[in-house]
Protein backbone atom coordinates (compact mmCIF):
# COMPACT_ATOMS: atom_id res chain seq x y z
CA UNK A 1 0.00 0.00 0.00
CA UNK A 2 1.39 3.63 -1.03
CA UNK A 3 2.20 6.27 1.52
CA UNK A 4 1.33 9.89 1.27
CA UNK A 5 4.91 11.30 2.36
CA UNK A 6 5.36 15.49 3.38
CA UNK A 7 7.82 16.69 0.75
CA UNK A 8 7.44 20.50 1.00
CA UNK A 9 5.76 23.42 1.33
CA UNK A 10 4.06 24.64 -1.91
CA UNK A 11 5.54 28.10 -1.45
CA UNK A 12 8.76 26.79 -1.16
CA UNK A 13 8.54 25.41 -4.14
CA UNK A 14 8.23 28.15 -6.69
CA UNK A 15 7.33 28.10 -10.54
CA UNK A 16 10.23 26.48 -12.81
CA UNK A 17 12.28 24.73 -9.39
CA UNK A 18 12.98 20.66 -8.15
CA UNK A 19 13.24 19.63 -5.07
CA UNK A 20 15.02 15.69 -4.70
CA UNK A 21 14.31 13.64 -1.89
CA UNK A 22 15.37 10.33 -0.36
CA UNK A 23 12.94 7.98 0.26
CA UNK A 24 13.52 3.93 1.14
CA UNK A 25 12.59 3.01 -1.98
CA UNK A 26 14.15 5.79 -4.57
CA UNK A 27 15.67 9.41 -4.48
CA UNK A 28 12.59 11.23 -6.07
CA UNK A 29 12.53 14.74 -7.91
CA UNK A 30 9.36 16.27 -7.05
CA UNK A 31 8.84 19.58 -10.21
CA UNK A 32 6.74 22.76 -10.20
CA UNK A 33 6.30 23.24 -13.59
CA UNK A 34 3.87 26.19 -14.62
CA UNK A 35 1.83 25.77 -10.96
CA UNK A 36 1.80 21.70 -11.19
CA UNK A 37 3.73 19.46 -9.59
CA UNK A 38 5.46 16.06 -10.67
CA UNK A 39 7.15 13.61 -9.23
CA UNK A 40 9.88 11.28 -11.16
CA UNK A 41 12.15 8.78 -10.28
CA UNK A 42 16.10 10.42 -10.13
CA UNK A 43 17.42 8.08 -12.30
CA UNK A 44 18.39 7.44 -15.82
CA UNK A 45 17.39 4.52 -17.58
CA UNK A 46 20.22 4.40 -20.10
CA UNK A 47 22.51 4.12 -17.76
CA UNK A 48 21.56 3.90 -13.81
CA UNK A 49 23.03 7.58 -12.96
CA UNK A 50 21.72 10.32 -11.76
CA UNK A 51 19.07 12.47 -13.81
CA UNK A 52 17.93 15.44 -12.58
CA UNK A 53 21.46 17.69 -12.43
CA UNK A 54 20.21 17.96 -15.82
CA UNK A 55 18.62 20.69 -18.04
CA UNK A 56 14.78 21.34 -18.12
CA UNK A 57 13.66 22.55 -21.20
CA UNK A 58 9.42 22.73 -21.26
CA UNK A 59 8.47 19.48 -19.83
CA UNK A 60 11.52 17.48 -20.31
CA UNK A 61 14.85 16.71 -18.19
CA UNK A 62 18.14 16.60 -20.45
CA UNK A 63 20.36 13.93 -19.06
CA UNK A 64 23.47 15.66 -17.98
CA UNK A 65 25.70 12.47 -19.06
CA UNK A 66 24.47 11.45 -22.29
CA UNK A 67 21.59 13.60 -23.48
CA UNK A 68 18.17 11.60 -23.41
CA UNK A 69 15.21 12.94 -22.74
CA UNK A 70 12.13 12.29 -20.81
CA UNK A 71 8.99 13.72 -20.21
CA UNK A 72 8.51 15.19 -16.41
CA UNK A 73 5.00 14.88 -16.64
CA UNK A 74 4.76 11.27 -17.42
CA UNK A 75 8.45 9.87 -17.26
CA UNK A 76 8.56 8.46 -20.86
CA UNK A 77 11.92 8.15 -22.78
CA UNK A 78 11.73 10.81 -24.93
CA UNK A 79 15.16 10.05 -27.26
CA UNK A 80 18.17 7.83 -27.28
CA UNK A 81 19.74 6.25 -25.74
CA UNK A 82 17.35 5.80 -23.44
CA UNK A 83 14.47 3.64 -24.07
CA UNK A 84 13.13 2.74 -21.02
CA UNK A 85 10.64 5.19 -19.29
CA UNK A 86 11.47 6.69 -15.68
CA UNK A 87 9.02 5.98 -13.17
CA UNK A 88 6.73 8.63 -11.86
CA UNK A 89 4.57 8.42 -8.39
CA UNK A 90 1.60 9.89 -7.70
CA UNK A 91 1.77 13.56 -6.07
CA UNK A 92 -1.16 15.93 -4.50
CA UNK A 93 -1.68 19.06 -2.88
CA UNK A 94 -3.03 19.06 1.16
CA UNK A 95 -3.50 22.22 2.87
CA UNK A 96 -0.39 23.78 1.34
CA UNK A 97 1.55 20.70 1.36
CA UNK A 98 2.87 18.96 -1.43
CA UNK A 99 2.93 15.10 -1.13
CA UNK A 100 4.09 12.50 -2.63
CA UNK A 101 2.64 8.33 -2.70
CA UNK A 102 5.70 6.08 -1.88
CA UNK A 103 5.55 2.19 -1.39
CA UNK A 104 6.06 1.52 1.72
Amino acid sequence: MAEWIDVAKVEDLPLGSRKIIKTPYAEIAIFNLHGEFFAIEDICTHDGGELTSGQCEDDQIICPRHGARFCIRDGRALTPPAYEDIDTFPIRVQNDMIQVAVDD
